[in-house]
């Protein structure tokens, strides 16, 4: 692929769809190769929004409208960042050979569901996952539930960052996990998956890259394991390198380019994964940067972001790393508009930190609002440093 000038006829036109914070950093670095970015999300003024060269708010979901902004933008290379998307429109573009979605329309369709990832990986593929059961009803998710066993995780099929998400101790408290998954899901009316708990001693992310070769074949390349500390599904900390046993990484590693060679095309995929000493229980996989990799900011040669970027484009990677990182999460605190930060100067002061503040248009009490990140001698004086700096910088009424 020849890389042009944006806003010219010679162009390579990239169209987000979904514009958050993860996208923000995939349009920051697409913009340094000279890509055309045009972000599109539900809701104004999203993050990727403000450093594209144009964009859209529209319904994703919406096949019609979604169809219209993709005819009319024209776009060589489709990035969905969120699940609610009507993915229907993504493989019609794609099987007419409109656009490249990425990593593949088909990719999509599985990933975006809960249902469909999880029947590849465990009934098609093979791998080793938690019991399981879906449900499209509360009747059924209470068979289910009973199924896999108490207690368990109930999530709907479509959600992302912990939404809907509960852990259920007994009976008493499906009706309520039923109903927390239906107000909190992408999709109203979508099914749920309950999970029986395994016994794990941690969580990794591994990035996983598709690309291609110096001779035009593909290759994958997987980046240090990411360990992550999660509070009600949500992501609060990660950190890399995340120690394992040599045979639990090699198992990891093994998952990982099985499930992402099943999906095909390229570009970063995150890849889930319970680890206990040797064993490992594949969860999800993202077709896209994680939330987790945010650490790759500071602690790789190339983020998760500009490995994306250049994989889809069809450049060379390097996920080489470059010493121990981490990263904390600064959460709004508060329901407000245009919010403001205190605290970035003390923030900034601590050794070797660096901050990443999203500019979302709207504060929540647990939404994520910016991360610091910070390096190390090694993991824990990274942690330390990032929950400090995280620590500093308060959300404020603007």
């Amino acid at each position: 692929m020849k890389l042009g000038t944006p806003l010219s006829d010679t162009a390579v036109r990239v169209m987000l769809l979904g514009s958050g914070e993860l996208g923000k950093e995939v349009a920051i670095e697409l913009q340094r190769l000279g890509v055309e970015v045009i972000a599109v999300d539900r809701y104004p003024n999203a993050p990727a929004m403000q450093v594209a060269h144009r964009s859209h708010v529209i319904p994703m979901t919406d096949p019609q409208v979604l169809n219209g902004v993709i005819l009319a933008e024209a776009p060589h290379i489709i990035v969905p960042e969120i699940e609610a998307i009507a993915t229907e429109v993504l493989a019609d573009i794609e099987a007419a050979g409109m656009a490249t979605v990425v990593p593949t329309a088909r990719a999509v369709q599985l990933t975006m569901n809960r249902e469909g990832i999880r029947k590849l990986a465990a009934e098609a593929l093979g791998l080793p996952t938690s019991p399981y059961a879906f449900a499209g009803s509360a009747e059924e998710l209470a068979a289910g539930a009973e199924a896999v066993g108490y207690p368990n995780f109930v999530k709907p099929v479509m959600s992302s960052s912990g939404k809907g998400q509960s852990f259920v101790e007994g009976a008493d408290e499906i009706a309520d996990a039923w109903t927390y998954a239906q107000d909190s899901g992408r999709v109203a009316g979508a099914r749920v998956i309950v999970e029986g708990r395994i016994d794990f001693d941690f969580e990794i992310t591994l990035l996983t890259v598709r690309s291609r070769d110096a001779d035009g074949s593909t290759r994958t390349d997987i980046c240090a394991p990411i360990g992550h500390r999660q509070v009600k599904g949500d992501y609060v900390e990660s950190w890399q390198p995340q120690a394992m046993t040599p045979a639990g990484l090699a198992a990891s590693q093994a998952i990982a380019a099985k499930v992402t060679e099943a999906l095909g095309g390229y570009g970063v995929f995150g890849v889930e994964l319970f680890v206990k000493g040797d064993q490992v229980w594949f969860s999800e996989v993202s077709p896209r940067p994680h939330d987790t990799g945010l650490v790759t900011l500071a602690s790789q040669t190339m983020s998760e972001f500009a490995l994306h970027a250049r994989a889809i484009l069809g450049l060379p990677v390097d996920v080489t790393q470059r010493e121990p990182a981490a990263s904390a999460v600064i959460y709004g605190g508060m329901d407000a508009h245009g919010i403001a930060f205190e605290g970035v100067a003390e923030a900034l002061s601590i050794p070797t930190a660096d901050l990443r503040l999203f500019g979302k248009p709207e504060a929540f009490e647990r939404r994520r609002m910016g991360v610091a990140v910070a390096r190390g001698a090694d993991v824990e004086q990274a942690r330390e440093r990032a929950r400090e700096a995280a620590g500093c910088v308060k959300v404020v009424r603007g």
